[in-house]
């Protein structure tokens, strides 16, 4: 039998310790991303036309068939919803409950401290939604008014940090559909939400128009927890694709009735891997191999 030194030995422990320490991610991440099960994703169900219910109650929404092409470019058997009311849907992510948040999430330098972002894949405002009639020519015009916003949102965050500024106040749902409701029964006088989703509810609700829009210079993009950055550039890939063969462009006309300018998020393909100018952007070079 053959004896290693003392110095060997500990070269070999290290050795192995070493391995287990760059093996242990990747069986992590396997673990958590399994390849032979439904992509687990999280929307807020309600949140026409993104994530929301038929009358039959299927899932449906530019989110869900958004997810539905990301499954089918990995390989994933289809996709898990979980319905989630977006002041919580952060803690969702970072415990595990699902693999991403493809639901419309605005990409903020507070957001991306906290976790990583895709590419960007559509560009958003503030939109706000008021019965027909109501007029706002700018900001000013809120003065006294009772606003309603879904809480937790990018949508609510602007309305506390300009509160005192412009007057108003605020009525925070659950629900961004039940703060819409309570502005068609008259508890108050708009609701505020990302802009895509105001015109949607315009085109649905006959007595609702958007009286203005808010341009944020923000997008949407996908979330991802910090430790997912592998994940990440497979779904990035993904995006790519159904960016490149057209396929999100089509999800994009279905819900909205436009094709996305072809400038826009909604069909540019970003370098590197993330969002740029953001915290946990990867600025290395790569090109999506699409199936």
């Amino acid at each position: 039998m053959k004896f290693l030194s003392v110095k060997a030995a500990r070269t070999a422990v290290q050795g192995i310790a070493m391995a287990a320490l760059l093996v242990t991610p990747v069986l992590a991440q396997d673990a958590d991303h399994p390849a032979n099960e439904k992509l687990k994703v999280a929307c807020d169900l309600g949140f026409a036309p993104f994530c929301f219910k038929t009358a039959a109650g299927e899932t449906t929404g530019f989110t869900y068939d958004m997810s539905l092409a990301l499954a089918q470019k990995l390989g994933r058997p289809g996709v898990d919803v979980t319905d989630s009311n977006f002041s919580a849907i952060f803690a969702g992510l970072f415990s595990k409950r699902y693999e991403m948040i493809p639901a419309p999430t605005n990409i903020t330098p507070e957001r991306a401290q906290q976790m990583l972002f895709s590419e960007p894949y559509m560009p958003t405002g503030l939109g706000f939604l008021v019965k027909k009639g109501g007029k706002i020519a700018n900001l000013e015009d809120l003065k006294g008014k009772a606003l309603t916003v879904n809480n937790g949102s990018i949508s609510d965050k602007w309305l506390t940090d300009n509160e005192a500024k412009y007057g108003y106040t605020v009525q925070r749902y659950n629900k961004n559909a039940d703060a819409v409701q309570a502005v068609m029964i008259g508890r108050a006088f708009a609701n505020v939400a990302d802009a895509p989703v105001s015109r949607y509810v315009s085109t649905q609700t006959p007595a609702a128009e958007v009286a203005f829009v808010l341009d944020s210079g923000r997008n949407f993009g996908i979330a991802f927890r910090k430790e997912d950055a592998a994940f990440r550039a497979k779904v990035e890939d993904a995006l790519e694709c159904i960016k490149t063969d057209g396929t999100l462009a089509k999800i994009h006309e279905k819900w909205f009735g436009v094709k996305p300018d072809a400038s826009s998020s909604s069909a540019k393909i970003y370098p590197g891997v993330g969002a740029p100018d953001f915290e946990g952007y990867d600025a290395t070079e790569h090109k999506a191999v699409c199936k």
